[in-house]
């Protein structure tokens, strides 16, 4: 629904010369009105539920060691033996990302001839989704 111009003028000096106006308006405006809660949703037993659906879901998980940046020419005489150095130290933790995004920190560890990592550091929730908001 559109209006002119002419007949928002003629409502806006209607309302200002007829107090009655605003009386009317305001008889027209109900009280919203909201379901009740059930116990379930107060503590949270309708959201677990609903997770329950994410459990069997599989993401990728990946463990990053470091980074560093290479030129062409290098890249092309890497071979068997070669070292790529990383940006970080042996004794610094390393990112723990899940489907592409940080969630934790944790220290490499030896497990019956097989790495692991142990998780030293979780990133709290809210730092996530600051820096997923600044992603886009």
């Amino acid at each position: 629904m559109s209006m002119s111009q002419e007949e928002i003028d003629a409502m806006v000096s209607n309302s200002s010369a007829d107090k009655s106006n605003d009386e009317s308006l305001a008889m027209q405006i109900k009280e919203p009105q909201f379901p009740e809660m059930t116990t379930s949703d107060k503590n949270g037993e309708n959201g677990d539920q609903k997770l329950e659906l994410l459990y069997d879901l599989q993401m990728p998980v990946t463990i990053e060691l470091g980074r560093t940046n290479m030129i062409i020419r290098d890249i092309l005489r890497l071979g068997r033996g070669s070292v790529i150095e990383f940006d970080k130290l042996v004794s610094e933790p390393v990112d723990v990302l899940i489907n592409g995004k940080k969630v934790a920190e944790g220290e490499v560890v030896v497990i019956d001839k097989h790495f692991g990592i142990r998780i030293t550091t979780l990133i709290d929730p809210s730092d996530r989704l600051r820096a997923a908001r600044k992603l886009n």
